[in-house]
């Protein structure tokens, strides 16, 4: 075979890759994070990390959307939803921040850029993988009428949704009032998990993932690992875990904390027997 024809399959191959919207989207991740891990190095603030991760979301949703060419109504549903999600919890923790002044998490972070680096590469991986099935479900041009699969699936992701909201605004009003100084949350959602904020946080990829199957066939299936991986990381890495610790160095040795751990479920609101 001559070098010319193994340039042009080469490169017909670098154009297929270069084509697909999955790519094009896990490149512009990239690029977003990176650009926004110098900025942040830069200024040595972590105060727009999680607004540059919820506005990711948005922005390769939409992107997907564009792309992919199709428009079909299950697309436009699922990255509505994607927006709804974004701009709320975006907001949110945006504000927290500003509240706050800085993120516990980046103590020994923000000062150091390789470690820095990290972390945004970090929030690169969980943007793309959890927002797989939206970029799949929009790179499709294949459709399949509306069922009641999206429907269960969007009915989840509207229970997590509001799970997640309350939750947010619970423990937000319990902490701006002075009453509340040193105490921790025990009412309302809080009292019947723990982190009803991850829990609606699961429950809402969980029901996109779902409504996007409707039209995957083979290996898109795979695409399960996104509600899996939001699981896992809430539940043994970033989230849980952390807050767990934090939560027994400071009210270990409280009764009523005692109680409350031995009394309420961890993440899922299951009754204990």
């Amino acid at each position: 075979m001559r070098i010319s024809h193994i340039h042009v399959i080469l490169q017909g191959l670098l154009d297929l890759i270069m084509g697909s919207t999955i790519v094009k989207c896990a490149v512009a991740d990239l690029g977003i994070q990176w650009a926004g891990w110098a900025v942040a190095a830069a200024f040595k603030t972590e105060k727009f990390y999680d607004l540059a991760g919820s506005g990711t979301f948005i922005l390769l949703a939409h992107l997907s959307h564009l792309w992919g060419g199709a428009g079909h109504v299950r697309q436009n549903v699922q990255t509505g939803l994607v927006t709804a999600w974004g701009i709320r919890l975006g907001t949110f923790l945006f504000m927290r921040i500003l509240k706050d002044g800085q993120d516990r998490r980046f103590n020994n972070v923000r000062d150091n850029p390789g470690t820095f680096f990290v972390y945004w590469s970090i929030q690169a991986v969980w943007v793309f993988m959890t927002l797989l099935p939206t970029l799949m479900l929009n790179a499709e041009r294949r459709d399949v009428p509306v069922g009641v699969r999206d429907y269960i699936g969007w009915g989840v992701w509207g229970l997590g949704f509001v799970t997640q909201a309350v939750a947010d605004q619970q423990k937000w009003f319990f902490k701006r009032d002075p009453n509340n100084a040193g105490k921790f949350i025990q009412h309302g959602l809080w009292a019947y998990s723990r982190h009803p904020n991850y829990l609606g946080e699961i429950l809402q990829w969980s029901g996109l993932w779902l409504s996007a199957s409707s039209v995957m066939q083979g290996p898109q299936y795979l695409s399960a690992v996104s509600p899996l991986f939001v699981w896992f990381l809430l539940r043994h890495v970033s989230g849980v875990p952390i807050l767990e610790k934090q939560a027994l160095k400071k009210w270990g040795s409280d009764p009523a904390f005692q109680s409350y751990v031995q009394n309420t479920p961890l993440l899922w609101p299951f009754p204990r027997f």
